[in-house]
């Protein structure tokens, strides 16, 4: 990718996946990763940053604070722990820093509207690592959604299930993780609504820990309904209970069932699609994106971007209202 002019970038932190940053950068050639700061991540996560061959070069720093006084950025990836991200990305909007940010960008209402409001008011470009939009299969179910080929979509179900692995400690405390629908169901959420083209209006939810006590606040069940805005329904179930032996550390699964079939994801039968005429695989899916060289393109280039600001914004106040939803017992309203 040829940007009009050198775009100077500060990576804050090694938490969540700064590799969505730093596995592209050799195919943008105009963007110098020129420094980093540890900002609180594990020695697991900053020796599993440092193999990688820009951020090695870069000047580095402890406190990201110190590096946004010392360095002249044009951009900053933020991929900190969850609960010290919205006041990075507060810092990044106030010096009027374009800024991409690792999911969810913040652990409360307040904070979410506060952040809402500063990239607006500094008018910023942010954006958001929701990478599996841009993967093959669900461009391809976003594309036959369009196409009309099941009709309107009236239930959606989904699912993400984890091996549990070792987890970093910070995942461990809810004032550094917040809650696993926040942190893996923003995906599936944005996925849900990106493929099926509904909105969400109501939500409720339940999220809790069954054994593995080494996990400390850690959610490792959940599941979510939400009412769509024609008057369907959408389901969502994560946990992190897939056992270690089965090959794969996740199992992403996504249902789209509209008035004239149905479309279906599942690694192990690909894209299929249920319709009048029986059943058929989806060959020759989309090629892949990137979420970053999304971000680039609308930024410095000013292409419409395919994650833009208001699906950002929908994506992380519908999960905060999952959130709320299982933190009260109630259905919650979607604003």
């Amino acid at each position: 990718m040829k940007l009009p002019r050198k775009v100077v970038l500060g990576l804050i932190g090694y938490d969540g996946h700064p590799e969505e940053i730093l596995r592209p950068l050799a195919d943008f050639p105009d963007v110098e990763l020129a420094a980093v700061a540890d900002a609180g991540s594990d020695a697991r996560a900053i020796e599993s940053t440092l193999r990688n061959q820009f951020a090695r070069k870069a000047r580095r720093y402890a406190d990201y604070r110190e590096m946004l006084n010392r360095e002249h950025l044009d951009c900053v990836a933020i991929c900190n722990h969850n609960g010290g991200r919205a006041q990075a990305i507060l810092t990044c909007a106030e010096r009027k820093l374009n800024l991409i940010a690792e999911k969810p960008f913040a652990l409360n209402r307040g904070d979410l509207d506060s952040v809402i409001r500063a990239v607006e008011t500094h008018r910023i470009h942010a954006g958001m690592l929701l990478p599996m939009r841009f993967d093959p299969p669900y461009l391809a179910m976003k594309q036959i959604v369009e196409s009309g080929e099941i009709g309107e979509v009236g239930q959606i179900d989904a699912q993400k299930s984890y091996q549990l692995d070792t987890r970093p400690d910070w995942q461990k405390h809810t004032a550094t993780y917040g809650s696993t629908i926040l942190w893996i169901g923003i995906h599936m959420i944005d996925l849900m609504s990106f493929t099926s083209g509904r909105r969400f209006t109501q939500a409720a939810s339940f999220q809790g820990h069954v054994a593995f006590p080494e996990l400390g606040d850690m959610q490792n069940v959940t599941a979510t309904v939400f009412r769509l805005d024609n008057g369907g329904t959408a389901t969502l179930r994560m946990d992190y209970l897939r056992p270690a032996s089965v090959k794969g550390h996740g199992d992403d699964r996504l249902r789209l069932a509209g008035s004239k079939g149905i479309v279906e994801y599942r690694e192990e039968t690909g894209v299929t699609v249920l319709g009048p005429s029986g059943k058929r695989v989806v060959n020759g899916l989309p090629p892949a994106g990137s979420v970053f060289a999304d971000f680039l393109r609308s930024t410095y280039l000013g292409e419409k971007p395919a994650l833009s600001w208001q699906e950002i914004v929908r994506a992380n106040q519908w999960t905060m209202a999952a959130q709320e939803a299982s933190e009260s017992g109630r259905v919650i309203a979607i604003r």
